[in-house]
């Protein structure tokens, strides 16, 4: 089925939302992104890297990407700029709606240790033959097309599951020394954000130039090294602030700021709310 729009969407975050997206050019995401809902990416066409928390994957047609809540991920281009991809977005309390009783087993998919999920064969059409059907009701709008996508995004997380209850998937992240460095500088960070982190000195301690650390950060994963930093603090920030009782004075320390005027205004460039809003607006 070809559609003939090359982009429509629908829904809202605040529950479910759908949207396609057709690029014949050039595209790498430009913006640090992360969110407080779950997503599903799906390749109907082409191929891309898809870079989640701490690792590169390599994504082809009819791959399935599972995005916790809350960690960051940015695609980029791989080989050819053509693809088609539909990303689903929503929270765990949609699902519950839909489902209370097996919610933890069709969310089972966003636990797994790889994102990425290739199914076999027939369980692959399976699930083209129900997102192109979703597509299909949403993009031509016949009567009644709203029942389908809470059918089938609940029939997709099935498929899902049940592949993964009886299936160990197979590790489909880049795996070439330079990718396997880079995952170990991205965990040291992730283990170590509220302590100083300089280039010179997490190159030394990987026993690598600053040089080729800074250009192959960038070339694996979208991020540069700082902003990749920065961006581990706040999501960290942001967590201590929805779950603890801690001043902001103390949570800026905790997560590496060094001064409280810096964290703020970094806070505020990136959530685009300042820590004490967001506090309080999550509350």
């Amino acid at each position: 089925m070809v559609f003939q729009k090359e982009t429509f969407s629908y829904g809202s975050t605040s529950e479910l939302y759908i949207e396609y997206m057709k690029r014949s050019e050039p595209y790498t995401m430009e913006e640090d992104h992360y969110h407080d809902y779950n997503e599903i990416y799906y390749m109907l066409s082409g191929s891309r890297i898809y870079f989640i928390r701490d690792r590169s994957y390599s994504v082809e047609q009819g791959d399935l990407v599972f995005i916790n809540k809350h960690e960051l991920h940015k695609t980029m281009q791989a080989g050819e700029a053509a693809h088609e991809r539909v990303i689903i977005h929503f929270h765990d309390a949609y699902i519950g709606s839909l489902s209370a009783k097996h919610k933890d087993f069709l969310l089972s998919s966003f636990q797994q240790q790889s994102h990425i999920i290739r199914l076999p064969r027939q369980e692959q059409l399976a699930a083209e033959q129900v997102m192109r059907r979703t597509l299909a009701e949403i993009s031509q709008m016949p009567s009644g097309y709203e029942l389908y996508p809470n059918h089938a995004i609940t029939e997709l997380l099935l498929i899902s599951a049940r592949y993964l209850q009886q299936n160990k998937p197979a590790p489909l992240h880049n795996s070439t020394p330079m990718h396997v460095k880079i995952s170990e500088v991205i965990r040291y960070i992730n283990a170590h954000f509220a302590e100083p982190l300089r280039l010179d000195a997490l190159a030394g301690h990987f026993f690598i130039s600053p040089y080729y650390l800074s250009r192959m950060f960038k070339e694996t994963t979208g991020f540069t090294l700082s902003d990749y930093i920065i961006l581990t603090r706040i999501k960290e920030a942001q967590r201590l602030l929805r779950e603890s009782e801690m001043s902001i004075t103390d949570i800026a320390a905790a997560v590496g700021f060094d001064n409280f005027s810096h964290f703020g205004k970094t806070f505020k460039k990136t959530i685009r709310v300042s820590p004490r809003d967001y506090r309080k607006n999550y509350r």
